[in-house]
């Protein structure tokens, strides 16, 4: 794997994929170089689904991530509609669904996730998820105005897409076995900011263990209601569930590579000789945090994607460190996040609230400051994120 690539194969066409070819472009590789996407849209970004393209304030040209001539500039040849199957690591071989193999010199495995569903619901109609283009048109023409939505999952996905359900004039009741939205990422303080917003705009909420969802009702092929565990029973007109995803790798069972929670990966985003993986599906050693992690946020997928364009071309070792950032829209909110917070230790809320449309918190782990959360607090935010970088000590910036 010394010699220069003349051909490179990325699986995957969404913002990781997208960009490393870009990348590639712009580091001045100049040869070969193929996109294998198992969509037949043009690649299109996704945070907007969830918020601008589900409640119809966009089409779906403007999600796109560039346009025809874009893509025509970067000289890429877009396998659109086929999905890889296997990898032959050993000789350099990628399998698709259409029943054609693909030769590669090198390889970026950018394949992203897969929603995880409730048992026995995938036949029913009434029931969603939402990944793509055309989970978010088919959500988006069962969300009519009275009828009753149930989400389950308090997440950021299953809380954007309640708001986005009340702004469209529906009934909507979010389930969560967890006391509060949002909990399992920023806690049970930040969560019960999070549920008095949306309570205030008129969502119901069940939440707590009593509340986990053991199975969906059906009439006649469509989704009737939901059965807890406790016995109880919900109505429900549509239920959209967003209870997380898996990395998609199921594909590359028996190619040797390392598969865990996602594609493992060197500190370089390196699986092998030759292969990387970014994006959602790869978990890699961060320098930055000196822990093994796996970001499933866009702009972690824009980052990395830079890097391995980068070292592709240069086949320069360098260790991808980074400090994440996501954010997520709820009503005219925007909350943002930097740094890396799962398994903290502590958050703390420094000042406001969601209500005040201006609020700030800090989470500890160790005695490190790991992240910040803001609404309304662009500027202090980018001075937390430098205390991350530096990694600053808890007690010199907080306190006790």
């Amino acid at each position: 794997m010394s010699a220069a690539p003349s051909n490179i194969v990325i699986v995957g066409a969404s913002a990781a994929g997208l960009t490393t070819a870009a990348a590639l472009r712009r580091n001045g590789y100049d040869r070969d170089l193929t996109l294998v996407d198992a969509e037949r849209h043009v690649p299109y970004d996704r945070p907007p689904l969830s918020k601008h393209l589900l409640t119809g304030e966009w089409g779906v040209d403007r999600v796109a991530l560039k346009t025809e001539a874009d893509l025509a500039s970067l000289a890429v040849d877009i396998r659109s509609g086929v999905s890889a199957t296997k990898l032959d690591v050993e000789r350099s071989i990628l399998s698709l669904t259409d029943a054609t193999d693909l030769p590669f010199d090198r390889l970026v495995i950018a394949t992203g996730v897969t929603p995880r569903v409730l048992p026995e619901s995938a036949h029913l109609a009434g029931v969603h998820t939402l990944r793509t283009i055309d989970d978010t048109l088919a959500l988006s023409e069962e969300l009519v105005a009275g009828r009753h939505l149930v989400v389950v999952g308090g997440g950021f996905l299953g809380t954007e897409v309640a708001a986005a359900a009340i702004g469209l004039g529906l009934r909507v009741t979010l389930v969560n076995s967890r006391p509060t939205p949002l909990e399992r990422s920023l806690g049970p303080a930040i969560g019960a900011e999070v549920a008095a917003l949306h309570t205030g705009h008129g969502v119901e909420l069940r939440t707590g263990p009593e509340n986990a969802v053991q199975s969906l009702l059906s009439s006649a092929g469509r989704v009737t209601g939901v059965l807890f565990t406790d016995g109880s029973t919900l109505n429900a007109d549509v239920v959209f569930v967003a209870i997380g995803a898996s990395p998609t790798v199921d594909w590359l069972n028996g190619s040797g590579l390392s598969i865990g929670d996602g594609v493992e990966c060197a500190p370089d985003l390196s699986a092998a000789p030759g292969i990387y993986a970014a994006g959602d599906v790869a978990r890699w050693e961060n320098p930055a945090f000196d822990e093994s992690m796996r970001v499933e946020h866009r702009t972690n997928a824009t980052e990395q994607a830079m890097h391995v364009g980068a070292r592709l071309v240069d086949g320069a070792p360098d260790a991808f460190a980074s400090v994440p950032y996501f954010w997520t829209d709820q009503y005219d909110l925007k909350l943002q996040v930097h740094g890396w917070i799962p398994g903290y230790d502590e958050v703390r809320i420094l000042e406001g609230s969601l209500v005040e449309r201006r609020m700030l918190a800090v989470f500890r782990r160790g005695d490190r400051v790991v992240g910040a959360l803001g609404v309304g607090a662009a500027k202090a935010l980018r001075q937390w994120r430098q205390l991350i970088v530096d990694r600053t000590a808890w007690a010199d910036v907080v306190g006790g």
